[in-house]
């Protein structure tokens, strides 16, 4: 059945790519987490504080869902995001800097901070996609930008709030992340430390599969972003980075030549799962997902 996005969409052709799948959302949640008033207005209303990657696996199964699945399916995922978004609204009630102080109000229901949410998605999938499958040409990187605008719009955020092109967005966005603004609340530090895999949470699959994802979230962050989290970057590390990269490209080039390859297109739905229970599993086990999260008032 037909969905909100023609499958040749550039949306659905980079969500289908499992490289791209499986990663943009840790990088995401970590760039996102820079963002006070998303992330304080996020934590203060989900069930998932100290289980961050049971809530990037709904997440991630929303989004997925909304991008690659039928309309009938699309609404469902709609339907239930918007359930979940009627209390979120509130005031902060920790310091987020200069630009968001304590006190400061949130409201899923504000465009701006729908839109924010939209672009950490629309910046991880172009990175991710670029990085590990093949750069993107400059009309596709307006597709995907309008792809993510017209997303945002099912959600209920007004075509105003997104920037008129990719170009502005490109601006608007990379002025933000280099400027005084980004801020991280002890919450958000703790969480993203945890994602980038400085936590020991190992993911299931084993200590390669864990190695490899902490490389390439690690790898992806700016490098700005990864001093404002405290994460050490050495140069073996980038030299790691920098092999998975040109691997992923190689296999995704080669393969693309064969015709379809479950192995890396595909929705990523059950790999979000398993994570998802893997993490529920430690916890029934007596396992803390992230030390000290439990203690942050946020």
């Amino acid at each position: 059945m037909p969905g909100y996005f023609a499958a040749d969409s550039m949306v659905v052709r980079a969500m289908r790519q499992r490289a791209v799948g499986l990663t943009w959302g840790q990088r995401a949640l970590m760039l996102g987490g820079l963002h006070p008033r998303l992330f304080v207005g996020t934590a203060q209303h989900t069930a998932h504080r100290t289980t961050p990657y049971t809530r990037l696996a709904l997440t991630a199964r929303l989004m997925e869902t909304v991008f690659l699945g039928s309309k009938e399916e699309a609404d469902r995922a709609l339907a239930f995001t918007a359930k979940r978004h009627i209390p979120v609204e509130g005031a902060m009630a920790v310091d987020g800097g200069p630009t968001h102080p304590a006190g400061s109000p949130y409201s899923a229901a504000d465009p701006g901070l729908m839109w924010w949410t939209a672009a950490f998605a629309l910046d991880s999938t172009e990175f991710m996609y670029d990085a590990l499958v093949r750069p993107l040409r400059p009309a596709e990187r307006e597709e995907l930008f309008d792809d993510f605008v017209t997303w945002a719009g099912l959600f209920g955020m007004p075509a105003s709030a997104a920037p008129a092109s990719y170009p502005d967005f490109r601006r608007r966005f990379d002025s933000w992340l280099a400027s005084d603004e980004p801020h991280l609340v002890e919450e958000a530090r703790l969480v993203g430390r945890h994602i980038a895999g400085t936590a020991g949470y190992h993911l299931p699959g084993g200590s390669l599969t864990s190695e490899t994802l902490r490389t390439v979230v690690q790898g992806s962050l700016p490098p700005l972003v990864r001093e404002r989290y405290g994460i050490p970057w050495s140069p073996a590390q980038e030299t790691r980075w920098r092999a998975v990269r040109t691997a992923s490209r190689l296999a995704h080039g080669r393969l693309s030549l064969l015709g379809p390859t479950p192995l890396l297109r595909g929705r990523s739905e059950r790999f979000y799962k398993v994570v998802q229970r893997g993490e529920q599993a430690l916890v029934r086990r007596g396992g803390v997902s992230i030390p000290g999260v439990s203690d942050v008032a946020v």
